[in-house]
């Protein structure tokens, strides 16, 4: 059974028109799953600030062909071993690598760990992409 539970706002008409348009735009079903996930979305963002246990996915595209850049982001991957879950590892094209870094930790170290790959030479792209571990939502 549901916990559902309906609850009445008040908002400027042109605001949630605008707010119709996007969630149309989105796919999303109905406003209550667009909220919902607005709601959930604050609440990942507030578990990051807090300092509470994260997880996230660090990506990053790279030339392998770069002398030794594998290596260097492999041992750095190392140093923070107690933070990933898991990688993948993408071969875009014949110079082109795409890694997906799954990470679970304090968001000091997650962010520090994103940080050191994208400052490392040769990696053309990183991108943190911040989540929950979905105990708290």
């Amino acid at each position: 059974m549901s916990n559902l539970i309906r609850f009445s706002v008040s908002i400027d008409k042109g605001i949630l028109d605008k707010f119709d348009r996007k969630i149309q735009r989105e796919g999303y079903p109905t406003r209550s799953k667009a909220v919902s996930d607005l709601i959930r979305d604050d609440l990942v963002e507030q578990e990051w600030e807090e300092g509470k246990e994260v997880a996230a996915a660090i990506v990053m595209v790279y030339d392998h062909h770069k002398r030794n850049l594998s290596n260097r982001l492999t041992h750095l991957q190392h140093d923070y071993h107690e933070l990933i879950i898991s990688s993948s590892h993408v071969h875009l094209d014949h110079c082109n690598c795409l890694e997906i870094v799954v990470v679970r930790g304090t968001p000091g170290r997650v962010r520090e760990l994103s940080r050191r790959l994208k400052a490392t030479k040769g990696v053309k792209y990183c991108s943190l992409a911040a989540a929950s571990t979905g105990s708290g939502l």
